[in-house]
């Protein structure tokens, strides 16, 4: 008995003192504590070394390509880029990553020459020209970041992206399907989409709550002969509510009209066409069509975020119509001029009459209805950029 309490001290002071070697609980509780992962930033480290291998090999690079890399996190992915690539421009948000990423190619002075480290907001940041991108996207990033690669004025070869799985089904999603919004639209439009692999949530430090899929973008070559900002700004508005009537989206809401009598009006003066605008008396706008506009604000999905959830912004002028709304002591009333008459009547003649597309819904609209309805919209003038 004495010899075992004996032995229970020692172990007691052993434990407290300075020099003992931390047991393996210790030293992971310590790991976990020192660097703690930000999921409100995305950060699920993709730990399988099988899966970023593989996401490295499908990009195909080649031995000159220059790679942006997004949310390289500890560099799992960007150390296979360095192996395969010339040049690699990695963008990261959190500053803990960054170091963590400078600290890891530090031992080779190879690849710390060729690896640039861009810290900041991938979304607000001037991207360099690249070759290919690859990413473990934070997916609340995911839509900004396919815009604004499809959008490039010199797009880069591929993309191998990951994505949550219900967003990379919208890439794929067709005319009637569910998942089917702006974003599936402008991503077949723009680039060929394809299915890389699915990649479990087992595969990341910390699991997030949803699968990911990976995903390959392939830009069109030659690019489509027609402006991306008119294109875009067409599906805004097409896609506010997708189930609605292509006649409902454009000339119920006075918020629409508005916007592209002010765009009619930049077009004449730059075609040196005269229009005079005399205005009506104020008349009162009916409660339904107020609330009509309303609703369009609250849901608009910009791609499907009222009907499907996908986390995106609001339109530039849904938002300046909200302000103006705010300001105004009477919202409920409005002003008719020529101009808005004129651009009423032409939006109801391409509708009707040119298109007959007035009483289709958006979701079911293919490639070929919007480039009609843009083609007919820009030979009368009317603009969306």
């Amino acid at each position: 008995m004495p010899k075992a309490n004996g032995h229970k001290r020692q172990s007691s002071s052993a434990a407290t003192s300075p020099y003992a070697k931390p047991s393996k609980v210790a030293k992971n509780a310590a790991a976990n504590t020192i660097f703690k992962m930000n999921t409100d930033l995305g950060q699920h480290i993709l730990k399988n070394p099988g899966v970023a291998k593989a996401i490295v090999d499908k990009a195909n690079l080649k031995p000159t390509d220059h790679v942006l890399e997004v949310g390289p996190g500890t560099g799992n992915l960007t150390v296979l880029i360095l192996a395969a690539a010339k040049r690699v421009t990695a963008v990261e948000m959190d500053p803990r990553m960054a170091a963590e990423l400078t600290k890891r190619v530090q031992s080779n002075p190879a690849d710390s020459k060729r690896l640039n480290i861009l810290l900041g907001d991938v979304i607000k940041t001037e991207l360099p020209p690249f070759d290919v991108c690859i990413s473990n996207t934070p997916y609340q990033i995911s839509s900004p970041l396919v815009f604004k690669l499809l959008a490039l004025e010199k797009p880069p070869r591929s993309c191998v992206l990951m994505f949550q799985r219900e967003f990379a089904l919208r890439l794929f999603a067709k005319p009637g399907d569910k998942l089917y919004s702006r974003l599936s639209v402008n991503a077949q439009m723009w680039a060929k989409v394809s299915h890389v692999m699915k990649v479990g949530r087992n595969n990341f430090n910390p699991p997030p709550a949803v699968e990911s899929n990976v995903v390959r973008l392939e830009p069109k070559v030659p690019r489509p002969q027609i402006s991306y900002d008119e294109w875009d700004g067409l599906l805004r508005i097409c896609f506010v509510r997708k189930n609605r009537t292509l006649r409902a989206a454009f000339l119920t809401t006075s918020v629409v009209l508005e916007m592209l009598s002010a765009n009619y009006r930049v077009w004449c003066a730059q075609n040196d066409i005269v229009i005079t605008d005399e205005e009506e008396p104020e008349e009162p706008v009916g409660e339904g069509e107020a609330m009509e506009v309303d609703g369009a604000a609250e849901e608009e999905e910009w791609g499907g975020i009222a009907e499907d959830g996908e986390d995106d912004e609001l339109p530039d002028f849904f938002k300046e119509h909200q302000k103006a709304q705010t300001r105004q002591g009477n919202p409920n009333r409005k002003r008719k001029g020529k101009v808005a008459e004129i651009v009423r009547e032409k939006v109801r003649k391409v509708l009707e009459d040119e298109t007959e597309l007035a009483e289709k819904r958006a979701r079911l609209c293919d490639e070929s209805d919007f480039l009609k309805l843009l083609y007919a919209f820009n030979k009368e003038g009317i603009h969306f950029n």
